[in-house]
């Protein structure tokens, strides 16, 4: 059977490294595998849940390179999610409860006062119909909880070996809100069960949750799923992300002029025993890919690294990985100038030296040199040979060498101290051009 994994974003925001490190694991498995990879929205919170939200997820994944095999919605699978529920009442599996939040608050905390655990004692299904009628017309609405078997749990997580949770340390957890809207737990299930999810690969934050999966799975009579829980993300000081994500986000990194494949490549990589370096395509990381690779501990995500693969990526690609993005220049100058930028668009600033009308810098005590350099200019056509030319030309010529030589035409050709080598760039710029710069 084929393998079958999903993503499973609220859209009630755009996602961020996180998610978009789930999104690629996954996607990453089905490419290794040759599964299927649904995206599935899990927008059963109508009031917070937007198409805008929607879209600008479907656009980073996109912009990932993930192509979903199916898209799927909760919120169109509500009469799916009723009939499950309907039937896990008559059997006994949900039971009502008619706590309002202060109540149970007043609760655990008197239980905690006391040493205990706070987990739900299950009052509730002590309560005798008088009682339930007395709620009932004060206009209390029931909440609903899974009535969880109290035994070990265990399964063989695909990263973190055997785990064992005892159910009996956890509080019934509620799976439909007093105004009747559900909480992802149960449509999480259900839907994993009706799209033949073969593997769950998400957050190490999910194992005790994978625990109360198991046994709804069970209740229903469905396959219960393989599970895989990698280590969270924390930054470079160590510390967790969770409330730096909104400058995160995928969508910022696409307007800060990110490559694509650097965030790939980074968040792929994060937390395995293979180290983060630029990828140009996926082939490289489906080949490596392995879930056995990720590690137990912390990932740690550090933005100035980010920015170095980002610029390290650049450094690799070919003319025909960027054309199609580039309004300017050609192969010869993309050759040239690849090497020294961060992101594409300050390649612009590099064609704007090389095709424009720009003055350079000379030190007046380099006037003499420079007009030595200017009558020394070979003539064209010039190629790649052409620095090495003029230069050992004036070198002969004035008599220096080294810094003395070449920064002074530098910045008499680009105004800059720095930047591509001027074996590459002088052909670009031209005699003509350079005779107007050198004065």
């Amino acid at each position: 059977m084929s393998t079958i994994v999903r993503f499973a974003p609220s859209p009630t925001g755009r996602i961020h490294i996180g998610n978009a490190r789930a999104a690629l694991l996954n996607w990453l498995f089905a490419l290794k595998t040759g599964g299927q990879f649904i995206l599935r929205y899990d927008d059963t919170d109508v009031a917070r849940s937007t198409q805008e939200f929607a879209d600008g997820i479907a656009a980073d994944v996109a912009w990932l390179g993930i192509k979903p095999a199916r898209v799927e919605w909760q919120s169109k699978r509500f009469a799916r999610y009723d009939a499950v529920a309907a039937d896990l009442k008559a059997r006994g599996f949900l039971y009502a409860c008619y706590e309002t939040a202060d109540e149970l608050d007043r609760r655990r905390k008197r239980q905690q006062a006391r040493g205990l655990p706070p987990v739900y004692d299950r009052a509730s299904l002590k309560l005798s119909p008088g009682e339930i009628a007395a709620f009932v017309a004060e206009g209390r609405k029931p909440h609903w909880r899974f009535k969880l078997a109290q035994k070990p749990v265990e399964w063989n997580d695909l990263i973190r070996g055997a785990v064992h949770i005892d159910t009996a340390t956890l509080s019934d957890p509620v799976l439909i809100r007093e105004d009747g809207t559900y909480l992802y737990t149960l449509p999480s299930v259900i839907d994993d069960i009706d799209f033949d999810v073969t593997h769950v690969i998400r957050g190490e934050d999910h194992v005790v949750n994978t625990a109360v999966q198991i046994e709804i799975t069970e209740a229903i009579g469905g396959k219960v799923p393989a599970y895989a829980h990698y280590s969270l993300l924390n930054g470079a000081d160590g510390k967790g992300l969770s409330k730096r994500l909104g400058s995160l986000s995928i969508q910022q990194f696409r307007e800060d002029g990110l490559e694509a494949m650097a965030v790939v490549s980074m968040a792929s990589l994060l937390g395995t025993s293979d180290s983060i370096h630029p990828c140009t395509d996926y082939s490289e990381l489906v080949e490596s890919f392995d879930l056995g690779k990720l590690s137990r501990a912390p990932a740690r995500f550090d933005e100035a690294e980010l920015k170095l693969i980002n610029a390290k990526l650049l450094h690799m690609l070919p003319w025909g990985a960027v054309k199609d993005r580039l309004a300017y220049g050609d192969e010869a100058f993309w050759l040239a100038v690849r090497g020294n930028i961060e992101k594409l668009a300050d390649a612009k600033a590099w064609h704007g030296i090389v095709a424009g009308d720009m003055k350079g810098e000379v030190a007046e005590a380099d006037a003499a040199f420079i007009a030595a350099a200017r009558a020394a200019l070979p003539p064209a056509p010039w190629d790649g040979s052409t620095w090495k030319a003029w230069t050992e030309a004036v070198k002969a010529a004035t008599g220096r060498k080294g810094k003395e030589l070449f920064m002074p035409l530098r910045r008499a050709l680009t105004g800059l101290d720095h930047g591509p080598e001027l074996a590459a760039l002088l052909p670009l710029i031209g005699r003509e051009k350079a005779l107007a710069r050198l004065g």
